[in-house]
């Protein structure tokens, strides 16, 4: 440490985390000092530009974010300027420095975290990244260190706010898909670009990270399964809510004797599951260990505060514990054991079905044959009458245990069948019954 009685921290990234990490380091300095034990000052701010809007107190501002690396009174860089190129340069040169780091950055850590975890552990120094996933909920923590007793075997999160709120409103107002992407746009819950939000991208690097702090895996950033939420309809929500599901987005990942299953894609939750309602841009991310068996944790994903709350956690972490506060995977990077990944069409689960039909004698008759060559049994099935004037029908099925592989050779040769349209959908239904 520069001081021995002082934490100098150096901030980079000025947007609205960096911001609000600079608010509560500013305004909060009593009670930071009081629970880090010594008192923690922005001594170097890293901006690429200026703001005039933006004010920095007394702290050194670099153009040069680099600049903030190399200065020999920054303790602790806090890395929050985004993407996988600077940012990875930015880290690298810091580690080497001698500098914790703290970052918000769940790309990076997904894709790069391995080299870097393992260069600090080397460097003797710390790299913590609470704030990567579900932004003001402390699971990082919860599995590293509140639950190292248990063996996890399985979690599962909503844990992308973009998503929940449009499928919440998809859901409970029946709006269409575009309508409320707009919306989450001009209200700052979607980037201009939302692809990683809309594809499950953002989810999947966040369960990365959680399925190797859980399972004890290296980060792998090309495991998960993904599916988004742009192919779905309201009538399937609406269809889902009269069999007593709610449809969410979630990323899930189990462990067992095979192997690792990793995915993110739209799922029908009994409405009667705590994660079923967990609505708007709130997070929630359920952990089924076995001693202390299932446990949610619920707060908001994203926003300034929120975040900046994670961050200003992990520097208080740090000065507690200058010395080292644990591994930052829970184990050290040596000791990751890599798992085979289950492909996805070897996963089974119980599955939601949506089909057009003509409305006729024998159809759903050639419907269930199909079903049944293929050893897939039917939970339940439900025909609605046609609209006026209309000659065919919407049929739901849900399914029991079924592998991906083999609802999608039967769902192919159903589509060949004469009296079915070819359009349907097809979702992944999970009771989380343990």
């Amino acid at each position: 440490m520069s001081d021995d009685k002082l934490l100098n921290i150096g901030v980079c990234g000025v947007g609205t985390v960096g911001l609000a990490v600079i608010d509560i380091v500013n305004s909060q300095t009593a009670m930071l000092a009081d629970r880090a034990t010594c008192p923690v000052q922005l001594t170097h701010v890293g901006a690429r530009r200026e703001h005039v809007d933006h004010h920095y107190g007394d702290a050194l501002v670099s153009r040069d974010v680099m600049d903030v690396a190399r200065d020999p009174n920054v303790d602790v860089l806090v890395e929050l300027i985004g993407g996988t190129t600077v940012a990875y340069d930015l880290i690298k040169l810091a580690i080497a420095e001698g500098k914790h780091v703290v970052t918000a950055n769940k790309a990076l850590i997904a894709e790069h975290g391995n080299e870097l975890i393992a260069l600090a552990e080397t460097a003797g120094v710390q790299i913590r990244f609470e704030a990567a996933v579900a932004g003001g909920i402390p699971i990082i923590k919860v599995l590293r260190e509140s639950l190292a007793a248990n063996q996890i075997t399985e979690l599962a999160g909503i844990i992308n706010g973009t998503g929940n709120f449009i499928l919440t409103e998809m859901s409970t107002k029946g709006r269409a898909f575009d309508e409320v992407l707009a919306e989450a746009q001009a209200l700052g819950y979607a980037e201009a670009d939302p692809t990683f939000d809309i594809d499950g991208t953002d989810a999947a690097h966040k369960l990365v990270i959680l399925s190797s702090l859980a399972f004890g895996i290296p980060l792998s950033i090309d495991a998960p399964v993904k599916q988004g939420i742009n192919e779905l309809t309201p009538a399937d929500l609406e269809y889902a809510a009269a069999l007593g599901y709610r449809v969410k987005h979630l990323g899930i990942a189990r462990v067992s004797e095979a192997g690792v299953e990793m995915r993110v894609h739209p799922t029908l939750i009994p409405d009667n599951k705590q994660l079923a309602s967990v609505d708007g841009v709130l997070n929630a991310v359920m952990v089924s260990g076995d001693a202390v068996g299932e446990l949610v944790l619920v707060g908001p994903g994203a926003g300034g505060a929120a975040t900046a709350s994670s961050v200003c956690a992990d520097v208080v972490d740090i000065a507690r514990n200058m010395m080292g506060s644990g591994p930052a995977l829970g184990v050290p990077a040596t000791q990751l054991v890599a798992k085979p990944f289950i492909p996805a069409g070897d996963i089974a689960s119980e599955w939601y079905v949506r089909l057009t039909a003509a409305d006729r004698p024998g159809v759903m008759s050639d419907i269930t044959h199909v079903l049944a060559s293929h050893e897939i049994s039917i939970e339940s099935l439900v025909q609605k009458p046609p609209a006026t004037g209309a000659d065919e029908v919407p049929i739901i099925l849900l399914t029991h245990l079924a592998s991906e592989s083999a609802m999608k050779v039967a769902m192919k040769e159903i589509m060949l069948l004469e009296e079915v349209h070819s359009e349907y959908a097809l979702l992944r239904v999970e009771a989380f019954e343990h």
